[in-house]
């Protein structure tokens, strides 16, 4: 173990939110004071989200009714991350059919678009987001959409996500669904790219961050390739086996059993005082 906890190494630590800070609508046990006793410390701390179904606002006032401290500015999600990149490709005004939630479709509307509900209005573009209302319906628009000409692009990629119930599908697998009927793939913007983690490093000038995610390909990896400290904690989607398991961009430099590892010292590599079944 590295003598001095986490929290004395690094200047800042960009989180996950599913499975790390919380679990569905509860918090992850110990997550508010964690981050109650980093911003004593003064660390800083942003929130790096795949979660494209809700807007800033709604993400920080969620984590404060949890006890987490949290203000908009420090949220950096995927939503606004693929509406860039939609607009790299596609500029406004095009037509946009919008797949996801409300607050998806708002975003694309502030930026110019022109959204819509079909593919029979022949949108250039398709984004898709996770929204758990999702239906056939949609995900049929997106596919003839697609297969009609309009350029795909997707907030992330992730394929499940926990819940309060246990392990769900998360915007990947209705992805997937679309795949299935088009035969294509989208561009991603979200987590494992590194956009989000450099992107919240640089605007609040962190000179050595620390990435706390509880997935391997896409907290972890993101991390790893933006050039940040990683640390898996054991909260969320990931376990123990598959932490020591883990290679490449994949693997963490760090296994902490839960947030308040983060000033214990408890941390450990990948294959430290491991012995497999």
């Amino acid at each position: 173990m590295s003598p001095a906890p986490l929290a004395e190494q690094h200047d800042g630590v960009l989180f996950d939110l599913d499975g790390v800070l919380y679990r569905g609508p509860e918090a992850v046990p110990g997550a508010p004071e964690a981050l109650a006793q980093l911003k004593e410390q003064g660390l800083k701390c942003a929130f790096v989200t795949n979660n494209a179904s809700r807007s800033a606002e709604q993400i920080a006032s969620h984590l404060r009714e949890l006890g987490i401290p949290a203000e908009p500015h420090e949220v950096y999600g995927s939503a606004p991350a693929g509406i860039r990149l939609m607009s790299s490709h596609v500029p406004a005004p095009a037509k946009v059919l919008v797949v996801g939630s409300e607050s998806l479709r708002g975003l694309v509307q502030q930026a110019g678009y022109q959204t819509v509900d079909s593919a029979e209005e022949d949108p250039e573009a398709v984004i898709q987001g996770f929204d758990p209302s999702l239906g056939w319906s949609q995900l049929a628009e997106a596919s003839y959409a697609v297969n009609a000409g309009a350029q795909w692009f997707a907030t992330n990629l992730d394929r499940s996500v926990p819940r309060e119930r246990g392990i769900a599908p998360a915007n990947g697998a209705l992805v997937e669904a679309v795949s299935f009927g088009t035969d294509r793939r989208p561009q991603a913007a979200g987590k494992p790219e590194s956009v989000m983690f450099t992107q919240a490093g640089e605007t609040l000038r962190l000179s050595d961050p620390l990435v706390v995610g509880d997935r391997l390909d896409t907290d972890i990896l993101g991390g790893n390739r933006a050039g940040y400290t990683t640390a898996l904690v054991l909260t969320g989607a990931t376990g123990e086996d598959q932490a020591h398991a883990s290679a490449g961009q994949e693997r963490p430099d760090w296994i902490i059993d839960s947030l308040e590892s983060l000033f214990t010292g408890a941390h450990r590599t990948p294959g430290e005082g491991h012995s497999a079944a």
